[in-house]
């Protein structure tokens, strides 16, 4: 999946920005994966000479000018590159219950697009997912290209991770050194009373039913601390966009 945006002119188009799974280096020439070239020749209908910009996740974006263009194969040549310089200065990792239909997707995609830099997806005793196997991994696969086309997007150089989904108590078991977080409506800690994570910040959303008081139990016991946002309950996909703008509002980069 590719996310192109046109200028508002008929004069001329926006150059696209284009995800290249491998090694970019300037002066030599790469053939686009299958998506892209089929985005770039058929959908755009880009010509030899005419000019995008790619990027692999490595921070730098890289000006490149196609060479050549077949009904299977896009050539650019790769003519420079720039560091981009827009990545948050907080490492923020989201374990999110996974939830039905598209709002899963939705939360995966504005969460690359406020910074987030790694997904977990958990099931949950609530969890209405069923998903397992080929099936599975599928799921996982286009989660990850959700992230990779919102990078696309908002002009990120470096692709949030989606890691591959696990149950939560796996996920409560991880040594890490980041602040642990899981919110929770009754709590009495807010994000203003803490103290800036210096190792970056984990925090827990629950699928539409929320977790369960065993799992709430089991998060503090893992050393996860009870955080609220206010006096309303929100909907998961609110839950964790709102507690990560939040985040990057109190200790990240939204002014």
């Amino acid at each position: 999946m590719h996310l192109i945006f046109l200028s508002l002119t008929y004069q001329s188009m926006r150059i696209p920005r284009i995800y290249h799974e491998t090694a970019l280096n300037v002066g030599v020439s790469v053939l686009l994966g299958d998506d892209a070239a089929n985005h770039v020749g058929r959908v755009l209908r880009m010509q030899a000479g005419q000019e995008m910009t790619l990027f692999n996740g490595d921070g730098y974006d890289y000006l490149a000018e196609i060479e050549s263009v077949t009904k299977k194969q896009v050539a650019v040549r790769v003519e420079s590159r720039e560091i981009v310089d827009n990545e948050s200065p907080l490492t923020i990792h989201l374990a999110q219950g996974i939830s039905r239909g598209d709002k899963m997707d939705f939360t995966i995609q504005k969460s690359v697009e406020l910074g987030i830099t790694d997904i977990t997806p958990i099931f949950t005793e609530r969890c209405g997912v069923k998903l397992k196997g080929e099936r599975l991994e599928k799921k996982h696969q286009q989660w990850q290209k959700i992230a990779i086309s919102a990078s696309e997007q908002c002009g990120r150089a470096k692709v949030a991770q989606v890691h591959p989904p696990i149950e939560l108590s796996e996920f409560l078991q991880q040594e890490t050194d980041q602040l642990k977080l899981n919110l929770h409506p009754r709590a009495t800690t807010t994000i203003k009373t803490l103290t800036r994570p210096e190792s970056g910040v984990r925090f827990i959303i629950g699928p539409e039913g929320g977790l369960s008081d065993t799992e709430i139990e089991q998060a503090v016991a893992s050393g996860y601390q009870d955080i609220q946002l206010g006096p309303r309950v929100l909907r998961t996909e609110t839950a964790a966009l709102t507690l990560l703008a939040a985040l990057q509002l109190q200790f990240g980069d939204l002014a």
